[in-house]
């Protein structure tokens, strides 16, 4: 399984944007990163300089949110829907992009409860609870 390092994911946004903002052909995975990074111009500037997004420091301290943790869990969203794993994400992101009118906004809906469900694993040592995951989805969406 293939686990990045914090600088190849920082690598991989900053050359995606700079392939995407030169019109050079992109993989899919390329792709799928462009389309969010096109929804963030915020993170604009910090993917343009390539030297500071590896220095820079996202810690809970500095009270800054992490760009790439923030793009990293909007490409791990995309890819759960597009296979529907856990089973019931597609239906869930659905009915949230229903009741929020707004992909992105059902995004961002989904990341909280996959950001809960990550800290949970984390902070109780168990593997991540896809189930819980669902119904915190799906309480979201009524």
């Amino acid at each position: 399984m293939f686990t990045p390092s914090q600088h190849d994911v920082r690598r991989f946004f900053c050359e995606t944007y700079r392939k995407s903002t030169a019109r050079e052909i992109l993989t899919p995975l390329e792709s799928i990163a462009a389309d969010w990074l096109n929804q963030h111009p915020e993170y604009h500037s910090i993917l343009g300089d390539l030297d500071a997004a590896l220095a820079a420091d996202y810690s809970v301290d500095q009270g800054q949110t992490n760009p790439f943790l923030h793009l990293s869990m909007h490409l791990t969203i995309s890819e759960q829907i597009s296979v529907d794993q856990p089973a019931g994400v597609r239906f869930a992101f659905q009915r949230l992009t229903q009741k929020t009118n707004s992909e992105h906004e059902a995004h961002h809906q989904i990341m909280e409860c996959l950001g809960e469900m990550i800290w949970t694993s984390q902070r109780t040592g168990l593997p991540p609870d896809g189930a819980a995951y669902i119904d915190a989805l799906n309480l979201r969406a009524r």
